[in-house]
């Protein structure tokens, strides 16, 4: 079976830069620091849905 693929979204710029593998046994959404090359910084990232 196929994992589906979740986006992380800059919180800054609202840029979907970054896609993972859901977890299905996680209940919150994942936030991580990571770089936006729009923002030309590293921003908080959030999963979206």
């Amino acid at each position: 079976m196929a994992q589906k693929k979740v986006a992380l979204a800059c919180t800054v710029c609202g840029s979907r830069n970054y896609t993972i593998d859901a977890n299905p046994n996680r209940t919150h959404r994942l936030e991580v620091k990571k770089f936006c090359k729009f923002c030309g910084q590293h921003t908080l990232h959030r999963e979206t849905r």
